[in-house]
């Protein structure tokens, strides 16, 4: 058999998978009012499926929202004021944009490193690939 015919064969073999389909999909933030205070309740799990560290995630958020954040005893991410679930949406998406998706190949399998001058890159597991952020 040449390889044209294996070529073939190869393809006809194949499983035929959906392009626009995502196997990672950015979790949704579970935010309520508590007072002056937004509380995200579902912080750590959000941590988990990002497989991110939670002071790089909170600090993100919280400079993107302008206020101050800790976490409390459950786990969950406190902000002072009060954000609505869209904007907390916004800003998640921009993290998992920035410090998540790899750019060049759109696989959420990177890690995030740095360098001597404390500089953060992307490093993408799945092409290789290192990004600046």
């Amino acid at each position: 058999m040449d390889y044209e015919e294996q070529l073939d064969r190869a393809m006809e073999e194949k499983p035929d998978i959906a392009g626009n389909e995502s196997r990672f999909e950015v979790p949704e933030p579970n935010v309520r009012k508590e007072g002056n205070v937004t509380v995200y309740e579902n912080f750590q799990s959000t941590l988990d499926d990002l497989s991110r560290q939670q002071d790089h995630v909170l600090k993100f958020i919280q400079n993107e929202l302008g206020t101050s954040a800790q976490i409390d005893d459950r786990g969950r991410a406190r902000f002072t004021g009060e954000f609505g679930q869209r904007r907390v949406e916004e800003v998640l998406d921009d993290y998992v944009d920035t410090y998540v998706i790899c750019p060049e190949c759109g696989l959420p399998d990177t890690n995030i490193e740095a360098n001597e001058e404390g500089d953060e890159r992307l490093h993408c597991e799945a092409c290789g690939a290192r990004s600046a952020v």
